[in-house]
């Protein structure tokens, strides 16, 4: 069975049933994006799991398209702590790229599979209420811009879309009551709407298979964390870096209603999907006795 797109799409999954009227966030950007065949994979695989009525959220990035449009325009790319300084003339850029073409492209795609899909911003019916956010090194304060950090979600606005049998496309970009926006890091947007909707999955895509006990072994992948093992493998440096801000969000998303994160390679062919009922990637769930791996959710 062919797509509209001319891509093969997988035979219906039995399982699948089980899966009707359950709600998932899907954080989706990093290298996928760039992968024709691999966004198109994922795209068919949404478009699968609302046939079996599979309630889906979808919150993108866009950072390499930002910096993309950046050095078009002659603005140099800068970052503090993995954070994009952004000033007014970057802001523009992130409002157009994120708001604009990557926002209406995913729905686009979406709705030519035969989705109703809808692309929103954070900055539509006040969605994504945020506040300034700064840095600290080693004491001192840094402004890095208009970079917000979530306070509220409107998520009165996103359940109606849902109920509606529309799936919606968030782009991160955040307002607070003055007017100003917001560029706000799509992994932390993800999770507060995760858990504003009381989702029961986040999936994160990342570019890589999940969360490894050591990066330079791929067979030390860790299958399983609960809140309590993030902590201890934070204190014992076994995650580190950009990694423990990642994890910091699924804790946050897991602490505020979220049933349970899954870390998914979203390089991956089909990876929405069959990662998720080979439960390949990393789970995180509260506590040890939680884990609903088997069931998908």
């Amino acid at each position: 069975m062919k797509d509209e797109e001319g891509a093969v799409s997988l035979e219906p999954l039995p399982a699948l049933s089980s899966l009707k009227g359950k709600t998932f966030v899907i954080k989706y950007g990093g290298s996928i994006m760039k992968n024709e065949e691999a966004k198109n994979a994922f795209l068919n695989d949404v478009a699968t799991m609302r046939q079996y009525g599979v309630n889906i959220v979808i919150v993108h990035g866009g950072g390499p398209l930002i910096s993309k449009w950046l050095n078009k325009t002659g603005i140099e790319s800068k970052f503090v702590n993995g954070l994009r300084v952004t000033d007014e003339n970057v802001m523009e850029i992130v409002q157009m790229v994120l708001c604009g073409m990557v926002n209406k492209d995913i729905s686009l795609n979406l709705s030519l599979r035969g989705l109703n899909a809808i692309g929103v911003s954070g900055i539509d019916s006040k969605l994504i209420e945020a506040r300034k956010k700064y840095i600290y090194d080693n004491g001192e304060k840094i402004d890095i811009g208009f970079v917000g950090e979530v306070v509220n979600i409107n998520e009165t606005m996103l359940i109606s879309l849902i109920k509606s049998g529309q799936v919606p496309v968030v782009s991160p970009v955040g307002y607070d009551k003055d007017g100003n926006k917001y560029n706000i890091n799509a992994d932390y947007a993800a999770s507060f709407i995760s858990s504003a909707i009381k989702a029961d999955k986040l999936i994160i895509l990342t570019d890589v298979e999940g969360v490894y006990e050591d990066i330079n072994n791929k067979n030390s992948l860790i299958e399983y964390l609960t809140l309590d093992k993030i902590h201890d493998y934070i204190r014992d440096g076994i995650i580190s870096g950009g990694m423990i801000p990642k994890m910091e969000c699924c804790m946050e998303a897991i602490k505020n209603g979220t049933h349970n994160v899954h870390l998914i390679d979203g390089r991956k062919e089909h990876c929405l999907i069959n990662n998720i009922f080979s439960n390949c990637g990393t789970i995180i769930e509260e506590k040890e006795g939680d884990n609903q791996c088997q069931k998908a959710i």
